[in-house]
């Protein structure tokens, strides 16, 4: 009925990248003039707000560190495996082989690739096609959120808000990276994504992200939002692609949510709850399970992406609320870790105590994003410098994708490497 609950590789004569790096992409076919994208990983072609920290060493050294990442998540994660010319996506420790959410990072991770990989808009065509061939039942103009071993959708095969929102902004950005003139309308098909998106998946009333197109006004889900959705440089992207002002509401609403949510419920943390109920009325977190678990008011397995997404929207515009919200988020991570990544836990308490001991990718590598938000002070650098490493140094693991994905997105953010179509 709703989307299942996430669980728990530049041409080498780009400037600025050595021949140390080919020994990463000479096993890749050459790209064709055609294929040449409008900014290629690497280039830092659209820098970040002024005063925005970046981790300590070269930028190269930053580089390759990322297309490492990358190559390994590439091999554990995109596969052909169900014919049609389709490059998909595959979550092994997600309750579906294929979500709607993975495909979404999916076109965004490999559009922000092109460059560095040159296989990267023959993979993207793919995962296009994988994509409108498997349309939402109430709006054909979004992605059903999951499929079965045999890319058959399943589980009513309606949408989930999140892997759109990244379907539209993965579009935008191909569209940048190469024009609309090819295989598909990359611009044209994203527009209409966004106007679904709009249409299906937007609350009227409250401007606010709803968790998917099955959930309307007779739903018990409709006045109740998801804070992992709350992707603030997507509405602005839309915005910029659309001339639609909606967005600038849209954007205007998660973002005052975001501010009030965080004063009202985690004053000392900053810590935005899984799902937000309540939002026609006073909005607040969630009061135990009402759609995934007895963690849905608790800073979990949804709301752990909440740095990465807050963050990247912090850099890249450098706007004073979520600014403002990221450097919460990292004055309080950073002092509760005492500057160790290692203690970042899989789980928090609004309140800023432990509700899952455990570690995962999900819940560290988002904070390597807002530590780059960071007014300098004494620990500032150390702090980033810390998280990249442990960043760096972390393997891919091929059987948990959700990590892996969250974490290689990060990375990119990290790096300089991200931009907002």
């Amino acid at each position: 009925m709703h989307p299942a609950a996430p669980p728990r590789r530049l041409i080498a004569a780009l400037t600025g990248l050595s021949c140390l790096l080919l020994p990463l992409l000479g096993h890749l076919p050459k790209a064709t003039a055609a294929d040449a994208p409008a900014v290629p990983f690497g280039s830092h072609r659209l820098p970040y707000a002024t005063g925005m920290l970046k981790p300590s060493g070269t930028q190269t050294s930053l580089d390759q560190a990322v297309i490492k990442t990358y190559n390994a998540w590439k091999s554990a994660f995109v596969k052909k495996n169900c014919g049609n010319g389709w490059y998909e996506v595959i979550s092994p420790d997600a309750d579906h082989p294929y979500v709607a959410e993975a495909q979404g990072y999916g076109m965004v991770v490999t559009a922000t690739m092109a460059g560095a990989d040159p296989e990267a808009r023959t993979v993207f065509d793919g995962m296009v096609k994988y994509m409108l061939a498997h349309p939402s039942v109430n709006n054909a103009n979004l992605l059903a959120a999951e499929q079965n071993a045999s890319c058959k959708s399943v589980d009513g095969s309606d949408s989930a808000t999140d892997g759109d929102l990244d379907v539209a902004y993965g579009l935008l950005l191909a569209d940048k990276q190469w024009g609309s003139a090819g295989t598909y309308d990359y611009k044209g098909l994203a527009v209409k994504h966004i106007n679904a998106i709009k249409k299906s998946e937007v609350n009227p009333t409250t401007h606010l992200m709803l968790l998917g197109d099955w959930s309307d006004s007779g739903e018990s889900h409709y006045w109740m939002t998801r804070s992992s959705d709350w992707m603030i440089d997507h509405f602005r992207a839309f915005k910029a692609a659309t001339g639609d002002s909606t967005w600038d509401t849209v954007r205007t609403a998660h973002q005052n949510l975001i501010t009030s949510q965080q004063s009202k419920y985690a004053s000392a943390t900053g810590l935005l709850a899984d799902f937000v109920v309540n939002t026609n009325t006073t909005a607040k977190p969630a009061p135990g399970e009402v759609l995934e678990g007895p963690n849905d008011g608790d800073y979990s397995w949804n709301a752990c992406r909440d740095p990465w997404r807050i963050g990247a929207d912090a850099v890249t515009s450098g706007d004073s609320a979520s600014l403002a919200s990221a450097r919460k988020l990292n004055s309080w991570i950073k002092a509760r870790t005492g500057g160790n990544p290692d203690k970042i836990a899989s789980g928090y308490h609004l309140n800023g105590s432990v509700s899952d001991s455990g570690n995962d990718m999900a819940f560290t590598a988002p904070f390597v994003v807002t530590a780059l938000t960071a007014l300098t002070d004494s620990g500032s650098q150390a702090w980033l410098d810390a998280l990249w490493n442990k960043l760096a140094t972390t393997s891919i693991d091929p059987d948990l994708y959700y990590g892996g994905s969250v974490q290689l997105q990060s990375m990119i953010v990290a790096s300089g490497n991200y931009w907002v179509p």
